[in-house]
């Protein structure tokens, strides 16, 4: 019980501020249905989970429209924007609309849209969905992955997006 406890004490404001510290990388998560539509949505919460077998992750808020309708397709595709697609994190983040309407994209292997110019794509079929307070913990089993372009990617941190330029040296 001490968890739920120390949950109570942290408001969510104080929470997303200071985690705001923290940059994440931006990508669009697409799918494509049978029936040929296709959905997207923007996340900043990607990552990848294990290696072995090979499993990324990223968890949609509980009440996206947009993960609804990715999670009844069963796959999806996982593409990293790079610092100079902001128009496209800004088209994916829509409510309404036909998020594809003027996108230069192509269909997957997999049957999910890879975003052209994107810097690298990771193709996966859903593996799991996991409760996660008010998100779901979605881990996508990968079937094919490709770096498309050399660059740097689009982050998100403290309320904007900018990018990073590689460091010099590693730790």
């Amino acid at each position: 019980m001490m968890l739920d406890q120390a949950t109570n004490l942290i408001d969510s404001a104080t929470f997303r501020r200071v985690l705001g510290h923290y940059p994440t990388g931006v990508c669009v998560v697409t799918a494509r249905s049978d029936g040929g539509e296709q959905f997207g949505m923007v996340v900043g919460s990607f990552t990848s989970a294990s290696l072995d077998p090979p499993l990324v992750a990223f968890l949609p808020d509980k009440n996206s429209r947009s993960w609804k309708q990715l999670e009844g397709v069963g796959r999806f595709c996982v593409n990293i924007l790079a610092d100079d697609q902001i128009d496209l994190c800004r088209a994916f983040s829509a409510k309404e609309g036909d998020k594809f309407a003027g996108i230069s994209h192509r269909i997957s292997d997999n049957g999910s849209p890879v975003l052209d110019g994107v810097l690298a794509w990771i193709d996966c079929n859903l593996h799991a969905v996991h409760d996660a307070g008010d998100h779901w913990f979605v881990l996508g089993h990968v079937q094919a992955l490709e770096v498309d372009r050399p660059g740097e990617p689009l982050l998100f941190l403290r309320g904007g997006y900018g990018s990073f330029s590689a460091p010099q040296a590693t730790c």
